[in-house]
């Protein structure tokens, strides 16, 4: 992959689950269930041996192949109904893939004996008893944007890799480059459709809404930063931005800008030595630390800093800003002058041009689509410019000798604006307050190079937050991780040294709401993975679901 076209912005589609505790019945009323009737022909299942086996048993990152018994491709909610009674009356453990991006093994670990694969499900619609755009959960981001835009002129603000699905990509949080003046993805979930196991033993459909009170408000809620994996499977996302619409699709969603100025500019690292480095870093998140609060007049822009080991040439600047406030050209000219104040460097343009919104979205400056890669990624929130422990670490690593290999380093891209609009506990992503997103990846292709890959970019991160323990703990200058960059080392205690439990650094303050909703809605926890969120708290653990051929 080239330096000029780094890594989208990867949701962790990832819902998976194995009965192991109950929560007491008392605690589940029950919820009225959105209608799903029976499904006209049942799903397509793949086994073992079947020709679409071997393609359907594994996603993006090339790390991790599943070995489920059944793969289930449903066409409707009814039918994932059925998949995950299925999976609980048999005792099979269920999981669910959409667009396949997680960095773990979330999905094809091998205890997943169930897989539902949702590519199926990728229809967009309008509902108009809810006045909301309705997504499949199945569909990636490309289509989305297709859809949303040639039917109505509107958009989501969510990422830019479009082969993203959207069932992971929305549940943990969903950011991309029209967060700064749009917010983040979730920001617009009017309400979700969720298959979830009751304390019977029963899969049904529910729908819950921000509209709604008590549970079904909580399990809304959940699905608005809590991370995939924890409550059910999610088969339909209804969208609306709050306030008092007008009916019609074309008015549920917020228009993206018309038209962009997007721009790649490159610094050889031949040219770059550790003072002209470390101005260049300084000089770009302080930048947007500057610029990082709801309605700044620069919010509209939005970039990707690629930095990666300088074996891959060059450090890279992918930038859009909307043409709609005038004067493009100027606005960016100030902004790369203010990024190269002091750097000594010149950087050196590839790339200038205006493209209109939806051709913006397969810009190659964002719109990676990564294929046949073995993958591990971290992450950082950072909510100030970076300090010069963070920026020495970053050039020691990147410039190092005894590793050499493109594809490994970070992208670092702006958040705030609109998203810090939010206050921490009205949706379940906590990170209100920060100024940068930092993506750590390494991407490579052969299996017997995984320990030395891996190996890099844990060194790397570790040595940029040596002073708090190996992790972006919350703080003056950092503020936890994304959990749709999933990332399992943060769990481990000899990598995770700083005392911070890996469940705060993703959910923060709103971990006990989150496990509450996970007691409530799940309470065999059913759905599971390393990273999803615990159902703790005074209810404790319970006898299993039984299969139901044992009841």
């Amino acid at each position: 992959m080239s330096t000029l076209s780094r890594r989208g912005f990867v949701g962790a589609a990832a819902l998976a689950g194995a009965a192991v505790t109950a929560a007491p019945a008392t605690a589940l009323a029950a919820p009225a269930a959105e209608p799903t009737g029976p499904a006209a022909e049942p799903a397509t299942v793949v086994r073992p041996g079947d020709a679409p086996y071997a393609d359907l048993s594994r996603g993006v990152n090339q790390r991790w192949t599943g070995t489920p018994d059944t793969i289930t491709l449903p066409r409707t909610t009814a039918q994932v109904v059925a998949a995950v009674q299925r999976a609980v009356d048999t005792g099979r453990r269920p999981a669910v893939r959409g667009g396949g991006h997680c960095f773990e093994d979330f999905v094809d670990h091998a205890s997943v004996r169930a897989l539902v694969d949702l590519s199926a499900m990728n229809a967009v619609s309008y509902d108009t008893r809810r006045r909301a755009v309705v997504v499949e959960a199945g569909a990636r981001l490309g289509e989305v944007n297709e859809q949303l835009f040639k039917r109505w002129g509107v958009a989501l603000p969510g990422g830019s890799c479009p082969t993203v699905g959207v069932g992971g990509h929305v549940s943990g949080g969903g950011y991309g480059p029209l967060n700064r003046t749009l917010g983040l993805t979730v920001d617009h979930l009017y309400a979700v459709e969720v298959v979830v196991v009751d304390a019977s033993g029963t899969a049904r459909a529910v729908v819950a809404s921000r509209d709604d009170r008590g549970a079904l408000r909580d399990l809304w809620w959940a699905h608005t930063g809590g991370g995939g994996g924890t409550f059910g499977i999610v088969t339909r996302y209804f969208f609306r931005t709050p306030g008092d619409l007008p009916a019609g699709p074309g008015h549920a969603l917020p228009a993206p800008p018309p038209e962009l100025l997007v721009s790649t500019v490159v610094w050889p690292w031949a040219d770059l030595g550790q003072d002209s480095f470390t101005r260049l870093l300084t000089n770009y998140s302080a930048w947007h630390a500057g610029h990082n609060t709801p309605g700044d007049p620069e919010a509209d822009l939005y970039s990707h800093l690629a930095v990666f080991h300088r074996s891959g040439g060059a450090v890279a600047l992918n930038v859009q800003l909307s043409t709609r406030a005038g004067d493009p050209e100027r606005r960016l000219d100030a902004f790369l002058a203010a990024l190269g104040r002091g750097v000594g460097v010149q950087g050196r343009t590839v790339e200038r041009t205006r493209l209109p919104w939806l051709m913006s979205t397969r810009w190659s400056g964002f719109a990676d689509r990564p294929t046949g890669k073995r993958i591990k990624g971290k992450s950082a929130y950072h909510r100030r410019a970076f300090d010069e422990g963070h920026v020495t670490a970053l050039h020691r690593h990147l410039t190092r000798t005894d590793y050499g290999h493109p594809g490994s380093g970070l992208l670092i891209a702006p958040y705030g604006g609109q998203v810090n609009a939010v206050a921490p506990g009205d949706t379940a992503l906590v990170h209100r307050d920060s100024a940068l997103m930092l993506m750590y990846v390494s991407e490579w292709t052969a299996a017997e190079e995984d320990a030395r890959h891996i190996g890099f970019l844990r060194e790397l991160y570790e040595d940029v937050y040596a002073t708090t323990g190996g992790a972006p703990v919350p703080g003056a200058a950092t503020g936890g991780a994304y959990v749709n960059y999933a990332d399992t080392d943060l769990k481990d205690p000899a990598r995770n040294r700083s005392g911070v439990p890996w469940q705060e650094l993703y959910f923060g303050s709103n971990l006990p709401r989150l496990s509450a909703a996970k007691r409530r809605w799940d309470p065999h926890h059913v759905f599971r993975h390393a990273l999803s969120v615990e159902p703790g708290g005074p209810a404790g653990p319970v006898a299993p679901v039984a299969p139901r051929s044992a009841r």
